[in-house]
């Protein structure tokens, strides 16, 4: 039996950058996660938001595990591909470094 391949991206996927787009649309800020490159590679369309997997509140749980977890990760492979070493782990090292530091204030650090 063959496995048919398709063109479009992963349910999954395009509903995780649109709640990760949405957390900055709808949250309070200060936001966990300043991302709405998904949501453009999504490209969802106007209506996005009508989406049954969109409602502001019936998602607001999931919407900040997932942010919470995507920040969580970005503050760990930032320095991991930094220590890594080699040009194209370095270039995006730098992104992320770059990402880190506008992202250094938006979750307040806990003190022990």
């Amino acid at each position: 039996m063959a496995h048919e391949r398709t063109e479009a991206p992963d349910n999954t996927a395009v509903r995780t950058a649109l709640w990760r787009a949405m957390h900055l649309q709808v949250d309070s800020p200060p936001h966990v996660l300043e991302d709405e490159i998904g949501l453009q590679l999504a490209a969802p369309g106007d209506d996005w938001r009508d989406r049954p997997d969109m409602d502001p509140k019936a998602t607001s749980g999931f919407r900040a595990a997932i942010v919470a977890r995507a920040r969580f990760i970005d503050a760990r492979a930032a320095p991991a591909a930094l220590r890594a070493g080699g040009a194209e782990r370095r270039s995006w090292g730098v992104a992320c470094a770059g990402a880190r530091r506008a992202l250094a204030g938006a979750v307040p650090r806990r003190t022990v």
